[in-house]
């Protein structure tokens, strides 16, 4: 049996930690690798990897045009957050007749956000015969899914809070410049009236993605935002904040029934978090028969388990009937060890 060929689109901190669990895994195979950067351009996607691999070392291409043209099973990519910025490459994709996982956040459950788009990528979807999902691990996973999955075990909901205290030290510049990383006080209520700072992405799909799946029609939703003033100086990977500026965003969101907040959402998100003293974790409590509280300490972390999820749900998405899915819509996801073509339809 050939092995899974897959394509890389975007080869920043997530399509390089892709990159590297890909070549852990049985059954798969890096055909095609493409970014932009001129850093990264004509040089071997294996030279930005740590250790020594047993894989040919590609060259990264910024021509995605000619990489679609050889065989491929599946895309992962690894490229913005917002649908409309991803549905271009989507589609050029899908009219490949190639299967594709997105980390764009708003992915997850598009027609929260874009429901033409949706439509439109659900259609070509099935006229070429192939998949699209959205995943990561939030949204996609802690916020939404895992909620979902807990409330399998009661009998009634009356109230749902998920809360996700976390650091954003893996994530690359997009990110950072989304999570307004660095930023002075000043900076942040311009952008927050201007409207041109994003937050986190995701948690109108994330309450959506509940809604829907609860079967419960929400009246309102509703998100807010407040800066993480940093006292010290601090500095990840991909972001750094000064004394008095921005270590990142508290967002909160709510889905209402009625006058009553059905779905509370609670995400304080910054780099370098345990700098001054913030313990990371995941909480879900939800109220019913019987209440369920979870709680993970700490958080799961963000960038493992974003390339995690992409990766385990490649022999899901291969098996999935055409059309644009979502994580309710596929098996429920987990490690796989062994060869990704034993769990192939």
């Amino acid at each position: 049996m050939n092995n899974i060929k897959v394509l890389i689109w975007g080869y920043g901190a997530m399509g390089k930690g892709i990159a590297e669990m890909l070549l852990s895994k049985e059954g798969v195979e890096i055909v095609g690798v493409c970014d932009v950067n001129d850093q990264l351009v004509g040089k071997g996607f294996l030279d930005f990897l740590d250790g020594t691999h047993n894989q040919e070392n590609i060259k990264i291409s910024s021509d995605i045009d000619s990489l679609l043209e050889q065989e491929i099973d599946i895309a992962l990519l690894a490229t913005d957050s917002f649908t409309k910025k991803a549905y271009d490459k989507i589609v050029k994709i899908v009219n490949k007749g190639i299967n594709v996982i997105s980390t764009a956040e708003e992915m997850a459950y598009p027609k929260a956000s874009e429901s033409e788009l949706s439509k439109k990528m659900d259609l070509l979807a099935k006229e070429k015969n192939v998949t699209i999902l959205g995943t990561g691990i939030n949204p996609g996973f802690i916020m939404d899914l895992l909620v979902i999955a807990l409330s399998g075990v009661m009998s009634d909901v009356k109230h749902i809070e998920a809360k996700r205290v976390n650091s954003l030290s893996p994530f690359g510049p997009t990110v950072m410049e989304e999570q307004g990383v660095g930023i002075t006080k000043d900076e942040f209520e311009e952008r927050l009236a201007n409207g041109s700072l994003a937050g986190h992405v995701g948690f109108k799909e994330s309450v959506s993605m509940i809604a829907d799946a609860l079967g419960v029609k929400l009246d309102k939703f509703e998100q807010q935002m407040k800066p993480i003033v940093t006292s010290i100086d601090r500095k990840s990977k991909y972001g750094e904040a000064k004394a008095g500026n921005l270590a990142g965003i508290d967002m909160t969101a709510q889905g209402y029934i009625g006058d009553n907040v059905f779905i509370d959402m609670k995400h304080p998100q910054q780099i370098e978090p345990e700098m001054e003293g913030t313990a990371t974790g995941d909480y879900i409590k939800i109220k019913g028969t019987p209440e369920v509280n979870m709680s993970i300490n700490p958080e799961v972390d963000g960038g493992i388990g974003t390339i995690a999820m992409c990766v385990n749900m490649i022999p899901h998405v291969l098996n999935a009937k055409p059309g644009l899915k979502t994580m309710i819509d596929l098996p429920v996801p987990r490690a796989i060890i062994g060869d990704m073509r034993n769990l192939l339809d």
